[in-house]
């Protein structure tokens, strides 16, 4: 059976079969990335090193590659009835900007200076709860298209809800952050910001917007068009997600030394940011199912809420604390804890598909 076969046969839940084993693959390439990264340290340092902005470029490549099939998806003639579905992006907006960023810091707090207080140093306590600030102020804005692609979420609704989460961002991110560290005069990386949003949201949809209408332009109706996208994103779909392996790889493997020289820290760290995800993602997919929301909204809008923007987070907590601050290992952590439970979101939002209503 070949790759392509694999991956399109669909699997009890809605996923393929070789996404239906994504987190075997995936813990696979953590012990990779691991393993590499101590065993080639100087190639991992020379791939860290590719870096604008502090956005890495090999990872953005890789990310691109993700997010690309779903932007194929992305039907531009119904973004205008996208007002008569608000329930969606009232969810994400709501947990994004009311609820997470003050969940997260009372967590920090709650672990940092009195569950683990014996445990840390008060001043590193401080300042892992200064990185986790960042990282619930951060919504996602890459990943989730791969999240929603996983989940089979509606591709034009996912975008609209990233893209209005990207300019509250730019307003927002910065009072929010000063409020909770007790900063006036925190900066905004733009750099950071805004290439991330070029990267991951507008090249990729100005690709798939184009290769869209060359699939389409000889199509009888409109219907026969959306098969042919179809078609063409089940073919590619399969180097999406060998993109995201290939990702975790390079994430673990950035990181390599550090999982094994300080496992323990790095295990306090994830605690509160593994029942942060699980809380928020909680809140959101039952808010969603109680407000009557189809699944292919409901999934997407939950694990927008739940996914961090960890490039900004990183960049903020260098900028502010230092490259080897406490704030910023934080930060690091919330990028090695993603990917594992959010693929544990997207299998258990997989599971539960018949709770919602199919639109």
């Amino acid at each position: 059976m070949s790759t392509d076969t694999a991956a399109s046969e669909a699997a009890p839940g809605g996923i393929g079969f070789f996404e239906k084993w994504l987190s075997v693959w995936v813990a696979l390439c953590i012990a990779a990335g691991v393993l590499l990264g101590n065993l080639a340290p100087g190639l991992f340092e020379a791939l860290a090193a590719l870096e604008y902005a502090s956005v890495n470029i090999v990872v953005a490549v890789l990310i691109w590659a993700m997010v690309y099939p779903m932007m194929v998806a992305v039907d531009f003639e119904s973004l205008k009835s996208i007002g008569s579905k608000p329930k969606g992006l009232v969810i994400t907006l709501t947990v994004n900007w009311i609820v997470k960023p003050f969940t997260m810091a009372a967590l920090g707090i709650l672990f940092f200076r009195y569950l683990f207080g014996d445990l840390i140093p008060p001043t590193d306590a401080e300042q892992y709860i200064a990185g986790l600030i960042l990282l619930g102020a951060a919504p996602c804005t890459a990943m989730v298209f791969v999240w929603s692609t996983l989940t089979r979420g509606d591709a034009t609704y996912t975008l609209v809800q990233v893209s209005v989460n990207d300019l509250i961002m730019i307003v927002a991110f910065a009072p929010i952050c000063g409020l909770l560290l007790g900063v006036t005069d925190l900066v905004v990386p733009w750099k950071t910001l805004l290439l991330s949003v070029l990267l991951y949201v507008v090249i990729p949809l100005g690709a798939g917007y184009l290769t869209r209408r060359h699939l389409t332009a000889k199509a009888a109706s409109h219907d026969a068009g959306e098969q042919i996208v179809h078609d063409f994103t089940a073919r590619v779909k399969p180097f999406s997600v060998l993109g995201l392996l290939a990702t975790v790889v390079l994430l673990f493997g950035f990181q390599g030394q550090t999982v094994l020289e300080q496992p323990l820290t790095i295990a306090l760290i994830a605690a509160p940011l593994v029942l942060q995800s699980y809380g928020i993602f909680a809140v959101a997919y039952g808010w969603a199912k109680a407000w009557g929301v189809p699944f292919n909204i409901a999934a997407p809008c939950a694990l927008i809420g739940t996914s961090n923007f960890f490039e900004l987070a990183v960049a903020v907590a260098i900028s502010l604390f230092g490259l080897n601050s406490g704030a910023a290992l934080a930060t690091v952590v919330g990028v090695l804890v993603e990917v594992p439970v959010m693929l544990s979101l997207v299998a258990f939002a997989n599971r539960t598909r018949s709770w919602f209503a199919t639109e």
